[in-house]
């Protein structure tokens, strides 16, 4: 009877062990990255083809080939239109084998790409999108939000205004969730900081005449215009009010998601003046600076945005989190993302909440007058610091069901 008992335990201990190395183990012996972003329209310089490589530049200084670790990256371009990400999603989750979603600029998208996941329980490393959302009412433990977000951009662009003097408003925002949170984010800044909204007005995504908006903006008599858009739709809207004398006339533009892309589409000349947050910059240190030389060899030139330092860092930090648990279950590993402290060449040292925003410090730039820029790219005056325990929505106050008490 002993022995039998012994036998008995032996197989169940061996059922144990087989059950949990089926449970923890990369599924078809390959770990699948598909990196979802515009790549023809406003947001392709952005994020694009840019992203895709700051992808594979993680997976060469991860060492996965090294470590025995096969890894494939696929890319799409989803329009920017939540439809079309949505059936990508579907089709790389149900019949490719996708085990990570990485980027996806436009809230929209971001937001139905989101909810995909977690059901099918893949991991969202979102970089592009900024929705504050994404870690307030719709987190999700299959997500991490990585770069910036609306609360943050509103934070620091929005407070350092109003302390400024600019204490009246007017909003230009791009009509769909990215543009209705930071509208909502910069205008709750604006008002607890003794500010005032006088109005706004909603245009469409990817629009060519600003015109009949700025009027608006104008008649408002507002101190401030606040750009609530991104990518080509804030460039157009700085070129036209240039050309209406609108700054002339004594009226400011804050741009509330500027990228380095846009001030090299403005140029100098144009954009000088503009003070804009961000969470990296090229030049912000020499590991900043080693990186983004590697990255502009390999893009043509062009200097990486903040989305393409998120794409870099997020992928990095997943394989590390898929090395510990030797698994590309969505749950699991970012679980385990949370779990180890953020540490990277880019953002430095940090973590990931429990409601899945990842913390780091934010900056504070003004975009340099053309005399003061020395080289290709060399924009940004840094202005200030937001510590990382400063620069983000408080976790207890963005509603995300996942955080406890």
């Amino acid at each position: 009877m002993a022995l039998k008992r012994k036998l008995m335990l032996s197989a169940a201990l061996a059922l144990a062990f087989t059950a949990g190395a089926a449970q923890a183990e990369i599924s078809g012996d390959v770990i699948k990255i598909g990196v979802l972003n515009d790549r023809s329209g406003l947001y392709a310089d952005l994020a694009g083809e840019g992203s895709v490589i700051a992808a594979r530049m993680a997976v060469e200084d991860f060492g996965a080939a090294d470590k025995g670790i096969n890894v494939e990256i696929l890319s799409a371009d989803h329009q920017n239109k939540p439809d079309v990400g949505s059936n990508i999603t579907r089709q790389w989750i149900d019949v490719d084998g996708v085990d990570v979603i990485a980027d996806v600029p436009t809230s929209s998208v971001a937001l139905a790409v989101n909810e995909i996941v977690r059901q099918k329980n893949k991991a969202f490393l979102n970089s592009g999108a900024g929705s504050s959302d994404l870690t307030g009412k719709a987190c999700s433990p299959n997500t991490v939000h990585w770069t910036y977000d609306t609360w943050a951009l509103a934070n620091g662009t929005g407070k350092a205004v109003v302390q400024t003097g600019g204490d009246t408003w007017f909003f230009l925002t791009a009509d769909y969730a990215f543009g209705h949170a930071l509208e909502r984010d910069t205008t709750a800044v604006v008002e607890e900081s003794g500010g005032q909204v006088l109005g706004s007005v909603r245009h469409p995504l990817s629009t060519a005449d600003f015109s009949s908006f700025l009027l608006q903006a104008q008649a408002s008599g507002a101190k401030v215009i606040g750009l609530a858009n991104a990518g080509g739709d804030t460039t157009n809207a700085i070129k036209q009010a240039a050309e209406f004398g609108i700054v002339q006339a004594g009226q400011s533009l804050a741009g509330l998601l500027v990228f380095l892309t846009d001030v090299h589409a403005l140029g100098l000349q144009t954009a000088q003046g503009l003070v804009l947050t961000e969470s990296f910059y090229w030049d912000l240190n020499d590991k900043t600076r080693e990186w983004s030389e590697r990255f502009a060899e390999l893009n043509g030139g062009k200097y990486p945005t903040m989305v393409h330092a998120g794409v870099y860092a997020s992928v990095l930090h997943y394989l590390k989190a898929a090395e510990a648990t030797q698994s590309d279950d969505g749950t699991t590993v970012v679980t385990k993302m949370k779990e180890i402290p953020t540490d990277d060449p880019l953002f430095g040292q940090g973590e990931i909440r429990q409601d899945g925003r990842k913390i780091h410090d934010m900056y504070l730039f003004q975009v340099k007058a053309p005399e003061e820029s020395k080289s290709p790219y060399d924009y940004y005056n840094l202005r200030a610091t937001i510590p990382a325990a400063e620069a983000f929505r408080p976790i207890e106050e963005g509603e995300c069901p996942l955080v406890q008490g």
